[in-house]
């Protein structure tokens, strides 16, 4: 889809591609759409863009599709940032903390607070029970992990069959399998498209004099 004559995913490459820490990039995708991939990069610049990989039949499996491209290619300690292809705006304040709090800890996950009260479904139609949102955060892309970790992970997941299917993610799989998360920097802006009044949103940010690093 476009926005502004220029395809969502290409918004997301220039954000990575701008971004002075980002050494390279690899796109995930389905099968048949690689050249289209490339071609795109080409005419806009997007000189980072090292990978093309076809993804799976769900979300895990087309990450790990992205992990396992990367083993040899890539050393243990490099950081590897996993990103939703339906998150436009790659904020310029969230990918330097993503990647420091990597380097420091092993992992980062993007996340703010909760602002909202959260109840416990109780028979469809009532509640007795909430969370309090003081121990909630939200936590979305861009993560980012140690690629040692991260292959490991991804390998002992699909072998022992854990975290893979539903809403799992990166972020599940590795509390799963019994690892520590730690919190990275969020912004109000990293939007997921989803909905109408999600791309109204997209255009609106993009309009915004505030965000003329996009520009």
């Amino acid at each position: 889809m476009n926005v502004y004559d220029k395809t969502i995913f290409l918004y997301i490459l220039e954000g990575f591609q701008k971004h002075p820490q980002i050494d390279a990039i690899e796109v995930v995708c389905i099968e048949g759409w690689h050249d289209v991939v490339w071609a795109y990069s080409k005419q806009f610049g997007i000189d980072k863009l090292k990978w093309v990989v076809s993804g799976g039949e769900i979300g895990q499996e087309s990450i790990r599709n992205g992990v396992y491209n990367l083993e040899g290619q890539v050393s243990g300690e490099d950081v590897i940032i996993i990103h939703d292809g339906i998150r436009p705006l790659v904020d310029e304040t969230v990918l330097p903390d993503v990647i420091l709090k990597a380097q420091k800890y092993g992992n980062a996950v993007t996340s703010l607070p909760y602002n909202e009260q959260i109840f416990v479904v109780d028979d469809d139609i009532s509640t007795t029970k909430y969370i309090p949102r003081e121990t909630l955060m939200r936590v979305s892309t861009p993560q980012a992990y140690k690629f040692g970790k991260l292959d490991w992970a991804y390998h002992k997941a699909f072998e022992k069959e854990i975290g893979i299917y539903g809403s799992s993610y990166t972020n599940t799989i590795m509390v799963e399998l019994g690892e520590r998360l730690y919190f990275a920097v969020g912004s109000d802006k990293n939007i997921k498209l989803t909905t109408k009044d999600d791309f109204e949103m997209f255009k609106a940010y993009l309009k915004s004099d505030k965000d003329n690093w996009l520009k």
